[in-house]
């Protein structure tokens, strides 16, 4: 079995209304390709280094499926409605399975 595929994406949000648009044009692409939200925002503390005010992890089946849907031209929309709102990071990173 391969090991899962996680984006973990670190963003600052200039326009909540706007970003909503984001969140509901991403829902198909990332349910096409079996993403699975594990960390949505919510609390968080940054005791060493530096790091963006909204941190979002996503799970995939695998690592070829979060590439595949970030590549995927449904997902590739929505990021067009994302990009002028929000700034950030994204890293694409296989799982550990030992």
């Amino acid at each position: 079995m391969a090991a899962k595929g996680y984006w973990i994406a670190h963003n600052v949000v200039h326009d909540a209304e706007a970003y909503k648009k984001y969140q509901a044009a991403n829902a198909a692409p990332l349910a096409e390709y079996g993403g699975r939200f594990v960390v949505r925002g919510g609390q968080q503390i940054n005791p060493e280094g530096s790091w963006n005010s909204r941190t979002v992890v996503i799970e995939f089946p695998s690592y070829a499926d979060a590439v595949a849907c970030y590549e995927s031209k449904s997902y590739k929309a929505a990021l067009a409605l994302r990009i002028d709102i929000a700034d950030g990071n994204l890293v694409i990173v296989e799982g550990y399975d030992p």
